[in-house]
């Protein structure tokens, strides 16, 4: 069993930056392939990146390739997404999710353990 709690969301301007935290509880965090995916109002659920176990690969969502950076602690039991010039279009709930199999990938509903999500609201 994997807990995952979400931090650092919060409002920020166009152009500026944010970093998450996903903190997970348990001793097998590190077996696990960490999703981040966003929910904004009215839409559905959507995939913005994952990173490997190790942290050796990562892949991105063409909306936020080069902007947002996934990174892991697997000492820290924690994942982060770091966001970078930040556009409205950004603004949503923002989840980390844990795969086992680590076959995933962007399909949510492939994903074991969810967090609760941040949200993260980008103004004009």
């Amino acid at each position: 069993q994997v807990q995952l709690v979400e931090s650092g969301g919060g409002l920020v301007q166009a152009g500026g930056s944010l970093r998450l935290s996903c903190a997970a509880s348990g001793r097998t965090f590190s077996r696990f392939y960490m999703g981040w995916f966003r929910q904004a109002p009215g839409k559905e659920r959507e995939f913005v990146g994952y990173i490997t176990r190790s942290g050796g690969g990562t892949y991105y969502a063409d909306s936020v390739k080069g902007r947002f950076t996934i990174s892991r602690d697997n000492a820290k039991k924690t994942v982060y997404l770091q966001m970078n010039s930040l556009k409205p279009e950004d603004t949503a709930v923002y989840y980390c999710a844990a795969d086992l199999s680590g076959l995933a990938s962007f399909a949510y509903q492939g994903y074991d353990y969810w967090g609760q999500g941040t949200k993260v609201t980008v103004s004009s």
